[in-house]
């Protein structure tokens, strides 16, 4: 079969649509706590409406376009499109069988209740009443639209109330009232200190409660909830701006308006309403959502946050905090030796240390750091200007184009270039994704020297308690050499970076992966040791699956971690008899990605930013830093390969038809959970931990559950 072969090759979005499905799987999981159940419906909500947002909007727009280009999968864009809408529309209709036949009647059962206005007290309705006159009225604004008030732009994903109404000359008007976005979506109702009930109320409940109080002198026929999701995409010509974050700034205020793209609306809705909003925002059938249920179920995720219940949720875990009482004891370290940290089992804490480093450390002379995405209270940006206001040369690489975190990232820069920091953008028509600190150093007998912080996660110390990530620290000359010749690509456009040990996307990267690939071809064709493990979030690149089909056909075993999309089909026959890919969904987001190649005994191992992608390889500015000390390659394989194929709780095989099919033990094994058992091995509790590595990576290990997983294909 030809490896350009349509059939060879999964959709990539129907292949997103398949890791959601996995998530929703967690919410539908009995074993795991309630209230982590809750929080996973409300993480498939959240990415449907990224999802939708940019992905499903950029196809619409393809079409619009008139661009009919088959993809490797063979679809053309109004063929993704349909299929899209088929499957999201039965995904939706499963979160909102979750939510009403699982969830709500467990959270009954656990004394947790979401009620409906009409099931309220007098107390309870006085208290709503209160609220209403104290909080609510004030930032409402009813509208009725006529001729004279046309409907307004509705802001991307606002909560609205639609509302038929008659006036006092029998005409049918429309009505809207916009939820405020202030406020919380679930109100809880008051109870005696001692009482262990815990009662909510959503907002939009209460707002439609009170409709008749806003609209006087209407006869309200109908009202339901809905909300629009809109193109949010960033359209920028960065070579024509002057100023990079005032274009994005301005842009920002147009994905706020951009062309809409779907319709959620309540499902017993007048269909006469729904065909007005239809109308209005010019919408085929198969963009509108009737939900049986409230509409954005991502806002449960402030029942999560609100709901006072420790037994609901993951017990506690705080990894050991190994915080150097000195800064000078981590410089000799990473002198000695590179230091390897495993988030969220290792505290970030050495990692805002080191960079704070630059501002309570006399020797340090100047950082360098690059910033994708950060936290509201970040330590580390608050490191950064301290050091810049003692003195320290500071510079910046701010990633303005950082989805859906631009405005936080624009707050950001303009905060660091008060300071006076020096904030650069990186290169244009390129995101700069990798994640890099540097330290120069002024040292008593060697001068200046150079110190590195190399990630595969974000600079974030909140996600780094939520998302699995590696961060490797090293002194090496050669390795910090490459660091600082990013950061010059990076501040001076170049485009010819010159470097040793890296590889840099998109320079050099995705011809160095497809060498390496062959050259375990070529170790497999003459009988040596061949193997290519790798862990990502993702795996679309043709060329990159072209070369690992033809690996796979000269007997290179290939053994896949992929957690969201997977463009490529394990298991044909003649093709990728010798390709394993697995998926991971727990209670951490695997986030790192982690290369081996084994090199005929002498394993070549790259951690990094870059999944295998077209964005990541060819429009990102990525790194991928080997790991060449022999003690870190092992902790590499025996913490963190090896324990992925070793899970037989929250894993998943993908299957030559494009299902997913959980895996289980088989009888005579115990169940283990990658995230628990790092967990009891980072506290210093003993984990016996299958060496993946000692064997075929084709050994069947565990046992798979009947298919629970739709095919989205």
């Amino acid at each position: 079969m030809n490896l350009g072969d349509a059939k060879l090759y999964f959709n990539r979005e129907l292949s997103w649509l398949c890791f959601n499905q996995r998530v929703l799987q967690e919410a539908r999981t009995p074993q795991n706590p309630l209230l982590e159940r809750v929080k996973f419906l409300g993480i498939v909500a959240n990415n449907l409406d990224e999802f939708f947002e940019v992905r499903v909007a950029g196809l619409l727009q393809q079409v619009e376009a008139g661009i009919s280009e088959y993809g490797p999968d063979g679809l053309l864009p109004e063929e993704q499109i349909a299929a899209i809408a088929r499957e999201a529309h039965r995904m939706v209709d499963e979160q909102y069988a979750c939510w009403n036949r699982e969830l709500l009647p467990a959270l009954r059962d656990a004394d947790v209740h979401i009620r409906t206005t009409d099931t309220l007290s007098k107390r309870e309705k006085a208290f709503l009443d209160d609220y209403c006159h104290a909080e609510l009225y004030p930032v409402l604004t009813p509208l009725t639209i006529n001729p004279a008030h046309p409907l307004p732009r509705l802001i991307n994903k606002a909560l609205c109330i639609a509302l038929l109404l008659k006036n006092r000359e029998g005409e049918t008007l429309l009505g809207v009232v916009q939820v405020p976005r202030l406020l919380p979506r679930l109100i809880r109702l008051p109870r005696e200190e001692d009482s262990p009930r815990i009662d909510f109320v959503f907002l939009a409940d209460i707002v439609q409660a009170h409709i008749p109080e806003l609209f006087r002198g209407y006869q309200i026929l109908d009202s339901a909830a809905f909300r629009i999701t809109r193109n949010s995409d960033l359209y920028l010509d960065e070579e024509a701006a002057d100023d990079l974050l005032l274009a994005i700034q301005d842009e920002l205020q147009n994905r706020r308006k951009g062309d809409t793209v779907r319709l959620e609306i309540e499902a017993n809705a007048n269909p006469a309403l729904v065909k007005r909003l239809q109308s209005t925002y010019n919408l085929k059938n198969n963009q509108i959502y009737q939900v049986n249920g409230p509409v954005n179920l991502n806002r449960l995720m402030g029942l999560y946050n609100a709901t006072p219940r420790p037994d609901l949720k993951y017990p506690p875990y705080h990894p050991p905090d190994h915080t150097y009482d000195e800064i000078e004891t981590l410089f000799n370290q990473m002198k000695q030796k590179d230091i390897l940290l495993h988030h969220p089992y290792d505290a970030f804490t050495p990692v805002v240390q080191f960079v704070n480093s630059a501002a309570t450390d006399p020797d340090v002379l100047a950082i360098k750091q690059t910033l994708y995405r950060t936290s509201e209270d970040s330590p580390v940006i608050d490191a950064l200007i301290c050091a810049a206001e003692a003195g320290k040369e500071v510079t910046v690489v701010v990633e303005l184009k950082a989805r859906f975190d631009e405005e936080s990232n624009i707050r950001w820069a303009r905060r660091l270039q008060d300071a006076g920091v020096c904030v650069v953008y990186g290169v244009v028509g390129l995101k700069t994704h990798c994640k890099l600190s540097l330290l120069v150093r002024r040292e008593t007998n060697n001068g200046l020297r150079r110190y590195a912080h190399i990630g595969t996660g974000n600079y974030n110390p909140a996600t780094a308690r939520l998302y699995t990530d590696l961060g490797l620290f090293t002194a090496r000359e050669d390795i910090t050499k490459d660091v600082a010749e990013v950061f010059n690509l990076l501040t001076t456009q170049s485009a010819h970076p010159q470097v040793g040990k890296f590889l840099i996307a998109p320079y050099t990267m995705h011809d160095a992966i497809l060498k390496k690939i062959n050259r375990e071809i070529a170790h497999a064709c003459k009988g040596r040791p061949a193997r290519i493990v790798a862990k990502m979030n993702a795996l679309q690149d043709p060329k990159v699956i072209r070369a690992l089909y033809r690996a796979s056909q000269n007997n290179v075993q290939i053994d896949l971690i992929v957690r969201g999309i997977c463009c490529l089909r394990p298991g044909v026959p003649g093709i990728s008899d010798n390709i394993r890919v697995r998926s991971i969904i727990g209670r951490f987001l695997e986030h790192s990605r982690v290369y081996y190649f084994e090199n005929n005994g002498h394993p070549a191992v790259y951690i990094g930013s870059a999944d295998w992608m077209p964005r990541n390889l060819r429009r990102r500015v990525e790194t991928l830093c080997p790991i060449e000390d022999p003690d870190l390659i092992a902790r590499v394989k025996s913490e963190l390969l090896s324990p992925c194929f070793a899970d037989n709780v929250k894993s998943h095989d993908l299957l030559p038809d494009s299902t997913y099919r959980r895996i289980a033990p088989c009888a005579d094994e115990p169940a283990f959970c990658m995230h628990d058992a790092l967990m009891r091995l980072s506290l210093g509790e003993p984990v016996a931990i299958p060496d993946f590595f000692a064997k075929p990576s084709n050994a069947p290990t565990t046992a798979s559950l009947p298919d629970t997983e739709r095919s989205t294909e």
